[in-house]
Order: C-alpha cells, then structure tokens, then sequence
C-alpha cells in the first residue's frame, strides 16, 4: 500500500480522484460505469476515480474491489445492478 494517498474532489463536476502513486498511467473503463482505474505502464493500479459521486446514497455506498496488480485490473462492485435502478 502506498505510504501517501492523494484525493481530489471537484464538488462542481462531482469527480473524486484517488491516487496512489505518483506515475504517469493511463485511465482505464471498468465494470461500473462510474468507476475508472487510472493504471501505469505494466498495468498496476494507480489509482481510481468516480464520476457522479453525490448519486451514491448515505448508507448504500459504492463498493469497489481492485484486484491483483499481476493480473488485468477490474472493478467488482456490490451489488452488481446499476445505481440509481
């Protein structure tokens, strides 16, 4: 785990970025559509951002699960129907 996490939040665009390093990655489209993983060149996760923060509901967040950096990098979410549906 990182020894210093960066978070941005942009209450006007509602955009929360997470970073865990500070590489130059790319960002990449998960499972969720709220949800990208910003990852390095050999495809580590570096990071992460949510689009449309304030439609997650108190009490019902967003659960999201990086998987192993060895492998392609995806986003689990639970329960795994679409917010707001």
């Amino acid at each position: 785990m990182a020894d210093k996490v960066k978070i941005w939040f942009d209450a006007e665009a509602d955009y929360l970025e997470v970073q865990f390093a500070e590489a130059a990655g790319s960002m990449k489209e998960t499972r969720h559509d709220a949800v990208m993983e910003r990852v390095d060149a050999q495809g580590r996760v570096i990071g992460f951002s949510v689009l449309g923060v304030s439609r997650f509901k108190k009490g019902k967040p967003l659960e999201a699960e990086l998987a192993s950096t060895s492998r392609s990098a995806v986003v689990r979410e639970k329960p795994r129907k679409k917010y707001g549906k």
